[in-house]
């Protein structure tokens, strides 16, 4: 039994969530298996810290599976005014001791360190080149709070011992990472304002399913990578990195970056809903109609096939008294192509099931954009359908919290200035 009265087995699987040295040495107790270790050359790794997709797994149809753990850290500087060349070399140092470490892959570590615009203030402007507005709310029927921490760290792997690792060694508790020394850690340079943990892929939400939100009958399936008992992710409804990458201005290859904390209820979703209803909500009423989708999606390949589904949302609310979440999207679209690449994952924090909604986009108005196509206000002004109610799946989710990020490129990671070269 460990010191909160719940069984070493259990304490291990909920270790990530948990955190801290007592979950790192529960976890590396019942680890096994080797981890690959990182690179000595920088230069071996790509100036974009959110290239990712060629670093990741992928499901038998091609699309690229997101690592199964991680950990979202909320900074602030600890140090008064601009950052020192100490702190920069510091925090360029401890990233570059985990780069070492880590090979950068799912199997390894992948991460990435954005800066938000109370980052910026200190500076007495806003990133050049790159527009970073403070959060917002973004429907009539939401009333998050802002998060403005100066800095969010994410670090992800399938291995949950290696984001616990990574993390102790980045605040300096441990003095090695993966059996590499650490020469320095981010303590006296970053304080931690908050931390958030999650996990994606098949058997993770139903193996955490005993949390406030979902019904006791434990409804998940086990093949699900989310709660909400379908795949997402699907290739051809993802931007691409190029498109989420900034392209100009001293910010290139660069992105930005979108977090929203997300509470969900799922009693109706499972309790009451049919499987068709569900189904229609999530991708479209055809979908349902005509038996598209087997299981969780799987034999959707690459792309959940919202070219199938009516284009005219409106008229299909109208016509069906429901709207597909998938299919209000569409409609966000540039040039027929997604505007956003999620990298979303579920979260059982405050022992409430949840999602962590982390989205990259060239600018933050390209998932403004998307989360206004996802409120469906069109539909609800122009057909039965409510605000919420048969809206998609808003009415399963209450948005907690926003924040906006600047993830710079890899050489400016490090407390960047505003106005990198002047």
């Amino acid at each position: 039994m460990t010191g909160r009265g719940i069984s070493r087995r259990e304490f291990a699987k909920s270790a990530v969530a948990i955190g801290g040295t007592a979950a790192l040495a529960a976890c590396l107790d019942r680890g096994s298996g080797s981890v690959p270790e990182g690179t000595d050359d920088p230069s071996a790794l790509p100036e974009r810290q959110h290239a990712w997709n060629d670093a990741l797994a992928t499901d038998d149809a091609g699309n690229p599976r997101m690592p199964r753990h991680h950990v979202l850290l909320l900074l602030d500087y600890a140090g008064e005014g601009t950052p020192t060349d100490a702190h920069r070399e510091g925090v360029e140092t401890a990233l570059r001791d985990l780069e070492r470490a880590y090979e950068w892959s799912t199997e390894g570590l992948l991460f990435t360190l954005g800066y938000g615009p109370a980052y910026f203030e200190r500076f007495g402007s806003g990133p050049a080149g790159v527009d970073l507005p403070d959060p917002e709310a973004l429907a009539p029927f939401e009333d998050p709070a802002f998060d403005t921490p100066d800095a969010l760290l994410h670090l992800a792997s399938d291995d949950e011992r290696v984001v616990l690792e990574a993390e102790e060694a980045l605040k300096g508790t441990r003095e090695t990472a993966n059996d590499h020394e650490m020469t320095t850690s981010f303590e006296g340079i970053f304080d931690e304002a908050d931390r958030r943990t999650g996990f994606i892929g098949a058997g993770l939400p139903a193996g955490n399913q005993d949390v406030d939100g979902i019904p006791d009958s434990e409804p998940v399936p086990e093949e699900a990578p989310l709660f909400m008992g379908f795949k997402s992710g699907f290739k051809g409804n993802q931007a691409t990195e190029d498109r989420v990458t900034v392209a100009s201005g001293p910010f290139a290859d660069g992105t930005t970056q979108h977090l929203s904390k997300i509470r969900l209820q799922l009693q109706q979703w499972y309790e009451q809903d049919s499987r068709d209803q569900r189904v229609s909500k999530m991708f479209c009423p055809a979908h349902a109609a005509e038996d598209r989708v087997e299981g969780v999606g799987e034999n959707l390949g690459t792309d959940s096939g919202m070219d199938e589904c009516p284009d005219d949302a409106v008229e299909s609310g109208r016509r069906n008294g429901v709207v597909g979440h998938s299919q209000k999207l569409v409609s966000a679209r540039e040039d027929d192509s997604p505007r956003i690449l999620r990298r979303d994952f579920d979260s059982t924090d405050d022992g409430v099931a949840g999602l962590h909604f982390l989205s990259l986009q060239a600018a933050i108005d390209d998932f403004v954009a998307t989360r206004e196509a996802m409120n469906g206000t069109d539909v609800a002004e122009n057909s039965a359908v409510g605000q919420r109610v048969n809206n998609g799946i808003l009415q399963y989710m209450s948005v907690e919290r926003r924040g906006n990020y600047l993830v710079p490129p890899r050489s400016l990671r490090a407390l960047p200035p505003a106005s990198p070269g002047q």
